[in-house]
């Protein structure tokens, strides 16, 4: 049993006139530690593909299930980090971390006080009074990230989050958040347009075509890259080759 399975699922967007099919018969699963990133080009339905399987939408067809149980609705189980922090600027970050586990009526001692702990890992324990216009990009992203991972889900959809950052910031960030998810055993799907950010941290790199995404081809990445950080896999020897080789195939569905 794969802890997710995407299962021929097309989705199309309808309007009196047309529709649009953005998804086509799109199978893969994801096992239980995974970190996988779809890379496409732009209008191939990635964003589209986190939104069903964070059930904020239904497929036309197909289904979509994790541990088993078909996604039908949002739930605990799957947690969703998007490019944009949507932090509350009139709430302190404890608050914005905790808001989770309020809305879902989880904020119990032992919940928050983990909480705060995520928050002391990411270096933010001194911030957490402050308000979020008191904060870098950076710090921002390290925000949302704790309160992503507050309420425990099971699978973590990550939007391009790193995208809005300077370059410098977003390479402390992919090691932070390859670090924090390993250790934590966490199962992660990224999308991003960013052929390097998707070798460095991934397991495998899945390349989808356009109009409709279609899965084109699955890159492995090598175990002796997987073992090390994504800042010590770009500076890796391979990096180069495997980076060449996606660029290719990438450029071939532009």
């Amino acid at each position: 049993m794969s802890f997710l399975h995407v299962d021929s699922i097309t989705h199309a967007y309808f309007t009196k006139e047309s529709a649009k099919v953005a998804i086509s018969e799109l199978t893969f699963v994801i096992e239980e530690g995974e970190f996988i990133s779809l890379l496409g080009p732009s209008g191939c339905g990635k964003s589209t593909i986190l939104s069903l399987i964070a059930g904020l939408q239904q497929p036309t067809t197909g289904t979509i299930k994790l541990k088993n149980k078909k996604i039908t609705s949002p739930n605990n189980q799957v947690g969703y980090m998007l490019q944009q922090d949507y932090l509350f600027p009139w709430k302190t970050i404890e608050e914005n971390c905790m808001l989770g586990l309020k809305l879902t009526n989880q904020l119990t001692v032992e919940n928050k006080e983990r909480t705060l702990g995520f928050l002391d890992e990411m270096g933010l324990s001194d911030v957490k009074k402050a308000y979020p216009n008191q904060l870098s990009g950076g710090m921002r992203q390290r925000v949302a990230l704790v309160r992503t991972l507050a309420t425990q889900p099971d699978l973590l959809l990550l939007d391009e989050p790193f995208s809005a950052l300077d370059y410098q910031t977003k390479l402390k960030l992919e090691n932070l958040v390859a670090s924090t998810l390993k250790t934590r055993k966490k199962t992660a799907l990224l999308v991003t347009h960013d052929i390097g950010e998707a070798i460095a941290m991934s397991d495998r790199v899945v390349l989808l075509s356009k109009h409709p995404g279609k899965i084109a081809r699955v890159f492995e990445i090598p175990k002796h890259l997987r073992d090390i950080t994504p800042f010590e896999v770009r500076n890796s020897p391979d990096f180069g080759m495997h980076f060449q080789t996606i660029w290719e195939e990438l450029e071939a569905y532009e």
